[in-house]
């Protein structure tokens, strides 16, 4: 693809590839953003012809063309080729959480505290955004993630934190699927039963912030059957036994966000920042002191 075209964007190199879409680095050749570069999803040319993927790549498009905040990626162009449907982002020059998780892992370095609340926070805020939203008519959009992971939280170069990928978002007010489709270790016990609601990506909020203190899973198995019953029972370690320096108080805030009674927990982001914040410190938790942090794990050149 490299030296190639889709419509006014020359593709620069490939960035990855998923189940339903190919993602690569592209410049603007014309337009207002001409001589930017973008990360630019392509709807694979192998779905092209199937109705239901089409449906699902278009939904994505125009759900993320209404989300405009500092931690969302932004969705700046969507377009048809022929039968190719793309959208062109912001491009995030960084690293997303689950490999800053599987690095740390690797050179067994713990991530700091401060920092694991504060991309926490930022997460949620992102989320908060994300469930009032409403359409440029001012209608609410119900918007609900569905498929918040550590892989789709991204960490830039330049101190940006970004939550991305509403490939499989959902939205309660325009009628969107109630199909369920996010990754299996992050989903709730009413996901798992096939419930939608915002607490769907309150749990799986709980859960990365676990998976950034203690760099690994809450909810474990060797099937997704095993997998699925310690999250209906809310079977996990607790923090502390696995990471001793742990305030309480953040133990005790997992431990609400994993109560096996969804009244007892957080009911809106707002609500688990809230219980968030006698563990900020402003002066610590930045965002360029995190992605500081993020070019010494991998190098500045990496």
């Amino acid at each position: 693809m490299t030296g190639q075209k889709i419509g006014r964007y020359d593709v620069l190199r490939p960035l990855g590839k998923g189940g339903m879409a190919e993602v690569f680095r592209v410049r603007a050749t014309a337009g207002p953003f001409a001589g930017t570069e973008f990360a630019l999803k392509r709807l694979l040319p192998s779905l092209q012809e199937d109705p239901e993927a089409v449906k699902l790549f278009t939904a994505e498009a125009e759900l993320s063309r209404h989300l405009h905040h500092p931690n969302i990626v932004e969705v700046v162009d969507v377009g048809r080729e022929g039968k190719s449907i793309y959208m062109v982002m912001e491009l995030i020059d960084g690293r997303d959480v689950g490999q800053i998780i599987k690095r740390c892992r690797a050179q067994k370095v713990q991530w700091p505290v401060d920092f694991a609340v504060y991309l926490t926070r930022v997460l949620l805020e992102a989320l908060a955004y994300a469930h009032w939203a409403k359409d440029p008519r001012g209608q609410p959009l119900g918007v609900i993630h569905c498929d918040v992971s550590p892989s789709n939280f991204f960490v830039s170069r330049t101190g940006h934190l970004k939550l991305g990928d509403f490939g499989v978002a959902r939205s309660l007010i325009v009628g969107g699927s109630k199909e369920i489709l996010g990754k299996p270790y992050y989903l709730s016990p009413e996901a798992v039963g096939g419930t939608l609601s915002p607490g769907v990506d309150l749990w799986a909020v709980a859960v990365t912030l676990y998976e950034l203190l203690t760099l690994q899973r809450p909810f474990q198995g060797k099937t997704p059957e095993e997998v699925f019953r310690a999250i209906r029972a809310s079977e996990y370690v607790p923090l502390r036994a696995l990471r001793p320096e742990v305030p309480r108080l953040i133990e005790g805030l997992v431990a609400r966000a994993f109560d096996v009674d969804p009244e007892l927990r957080f009911r809106t982001a707002e609500e688990f920042i809230e219980g968030l914040m006698p563990l900020l410190d402003e002066r610590v938790g930045t965002d360029l002191a995190v992605s500081s942090l993020v070019r010494g794990l991998f190098g500045a050149a990496d």
